[in-house]
């Protein structure tokens, strides 16, 4: 099957974004939401639409600043992604019988969940993070990520400085540590795709926010777990036992909480929804039936 591919518009931010949608299949709605990184858009849930499709009416939705829409000069904020959510659930996907989101993408419909009862009749979190990448590695914010933003966002150094970050042995070596669990997943074709998105024309933007932790949606495990007690939505928590071990350490404090359901497969990292699809729809397919 092959996704009816559209677009949506949305302002946000005193920008108009033009944003990639993709709906497949016939049946209950199911949102799909892919994570909040660098390489990220919504094609990495694909796997999973085409095997939810044979039985769902699926929606796929890129977040502005990511994906394969404009990217314009924004500075990109929890505040205006929250607002881009709510935009979503009202004109675009309301009241889905599931939402399928990972990583930080996750913890925004968890946070939004707690002020919409009636958001979704389930919710699959898959590797879900609250935290971005340079925060987690030195355990806390630190004032130079703000500095950093700054230098990206200039016209002519900001370029530059991204670049060397975002290079073909810099992407393979963050996607085989942290995102992939067989480093010659990431290769050929694949790997091209990845490299056009962090390319592309204003990509830069969104992600060295994603990157410093300035779109983390909390502020604290505490916060996450808080969340997680005080929703009313039924939850699934999907992760890969081969997930990075902080990211892990957060995600398996949520999986202890008594309300929530969670399914730890035997493979997979971060995007354990790309590589391992088989896995991820064994484990939220009965979920999804209740």
């Amino acid at each position: 099957m092959t996704p009816e591919q559209d677009t949506i518009t949305w302002e946000g931010a005193g920008k108009v974004v033009v944003i990639g949608l993709d709906r497949l299949g016939r049946g209950p709605s199911i949102l799909l939401l892919p994570a909040l990184s660098s390489i990220s858009t919504r094609h990495e849930m694909r796997p999973l639409q085409e095997r939810l499709a044979r039985r769902y009416s699926t929606v796929c939705v890129d977040w502005p600043g990511f994906g394969d829409g404009t990217r314009p000069q924004v500075d990109w904020t929890p505040e205006i992604y929250s607002n881009f959510l709510s935009f979503v659930l009202t004109s675009v996907v309301p009241h889905p019988h599931a939402i399928i989101a990972a990583g930080h993408a996750a913890t925004y419909v968890l946070k939004h969940a707690i002020g919409t009862p009636q958001l979704a009749s389930r919710l699959v979190m898959v590797a879900p993070t609250w935290r971005g990448p340079l925060a987690t590695m030195m355990g806390e914010h630190r004032p130079f990520f703000d500095r950093l933003c700054r230098l990206v966002d200039l016209p002519s150094l900001g370029p530059l400085v991204y670049s060397l970050n975002v290079n073909r042995l810099v992407v393979r070596r963050m996607a085989a540590g942290h995102v992939f669990s067989d480093p010659a997943f990431l290769r050929g074709e694949r790997l091209q795709e990845k490299l056009n998105v962090v390319r592309a024309s204003g990509a830069r933007f969104a992600s060295v926010r994603f990157v410093t932790g300035r779109l983390d949606p909390l502020d604290s495990r505490d916060e996450f777990l808080n969340l997680a007690q005080r929703a009313t939505v039924p939850i699934l928590l999907v992760y890969g036992a081969e997930t990075p071990p902080k990211s892990r350490a957060e995600i398996e404090a949520l999986a202890a909480l008594p309300r929530i359901q969670s399914v730890q497969l035997p493979r997979g990292k971060l995007a354990v929804h790309e590589e391992f699809p088989d896995g991820v729809i064994d484990a939220i397919d009965p979920f999804l039936s209740q």
